[in-house]
């Protein structure tokens, strides 16, 4: 009898056990498939996974024929007029390459041309996108989003400011205080910074002018206004103009409007007294040689940052999920490829890949 109990207990205490482990198993599986879904994407719209254009910047492709997803049709751009020479080299390469992206350079109504007015009229659906000489501002990247969308801004070439004087001034350089106290008329007379006993005459196109302006302001006054010595000029044409016949004068502008120059002398700068790194290759070439031969640019001295004036130039895209975004990534991804990027040095300015 005692047995036959043994036996029975045996048998309960299996069926207990074997009732426990199965639903021990069966919330150890639900449990891991209920992690399993957790862990899949909870965006199942079919466009999930696809990448726009938004996204990236592609990279790696040499010629214009290689890159990907440029649209078809008529585009308008504009802005900076630093960006002339590459609207000038890399556009017309580029537009033969891929006929069916077609340019149109648009010029601003009832406002100078450059980064701000192009940046502007991006904003305002008058461009596709826009070409910049500096970075975007925090007002028009809340301007963008005020009108439901966002800016975006690819770098791709490296540009100089150059400082330009009188061919007769002779002056080993400047440093960035030096060139602040000029612009801001703390300093009036060449004999302070080193030079001869002679008045300067610094020129300046209109702060209103575009991005090299712009940049001046922020990067070498950091904010200060223009002094009372300063004299405005409508272009870099008038303000060359008035340099080669003022002794004493002095301007600053895209380095590859300023440093092939033969009627004006580019003018070494540094961070400290002394330590001068010219914008242009040494030796000088001398005036009595040019046209013949101009002075190249430093793109060593560029590329490096050892030469203090340096700044990007930028494709400022509008992130609209629209054909305009398309457009503004396609021309950027264009730039970017080895043929681009020659062409930009072409242009006169320095690869950034």
């Amino acid at each position: 009898m005692t047995q036959k109990n043994d036996i029975t207990a045996l048998i309960g205490a299996f069926l207990v056990t074997a009732t426990l482990v199965g639903v021990g198993f069966w919330w150890l599986t639900q449990k891991l498939r209920v992690n399993l879904i957790n862990l899949q994407p909870t965006n199942t719209s079919p466009n999930s996974n696809k990448q726009t254009g938004s996204q990236f910047t592609q990279t790696g492709y040499n010629l214009f024929s290689e890159v990907q997803n440029v649209p078809s049709g008529v585009f308008n751009y504009g802005g900076s007029t630093s960006w002339a020479p590459i609207r000038l080299v890399a556009d017309s390469e580029l537009q033969a390459a891929r006929p069916e992206f077609r340019l149109r350079y648009v010029e601003p109504v009832g406002s100078a041309p450059g980064s701000g007015t192009g940046i502007r009229m991006l904003i305002r659906d008058q461009l596709a996108f826009a070409q910049s000489s500096r970075p975007i501002l925090d007002s028009e990247f809340q301007q963008a989003e005020q009108r439901g969308y966002k800016l975006k801004q690819v770098p791709v070439a490296i540009d100089g400011l150059a400082v330009a004087v009188n061919l007769s001034l002779n002056i080993p350089g400047l440093t960035l205080d030096q060139l602040r106290a000029i612009y801001t008329s703390q300093v009036t007379n060449w004999q302070e910074v080193g030079g001869p006993n002679l008045l300067i005459k610094p020129f300046t196109r209109p702060v209103t002018a575009g991005g090299t302006v712009e940049l001046f302001v922020e990067d070498v006054l950091r904010g200060s206004p223009f002094g009372k010595t300063v004299r405005t000029v409508s272009t870099t044409t008038d303000a060359l103009r008035e340099l080669a016949k003022s002794p004493g004068g002095i301007y600053f502008a895209s380095a590859t409007e300023v440093v092939p120059q033969c009627t004006v002398k580019p003018l070494p700068m540094g961070r400290r007294p002394g330590e001068w790194v010219p914008p242009y290759q040494e030796p000088l070439i001398a005036p009595a040689q040019c046209p013949s031969q101009r002075n190249q640019l430093n793109l060593v001295g560029f590329q490096s940052g050892q030469y203090p004036l340096t700044r990007n130039l930028y494709v400022v895209i509008k992130q609209n999920g629209r054909v305009e975004e398309q457009a503004g990534e396609a021309y950027a991804n264009l730039l970017l490829t080895g043929q681009g990027q020659e062409a930009i040095a072409k242009a006169g300015f320095v690869k950034v890949r």
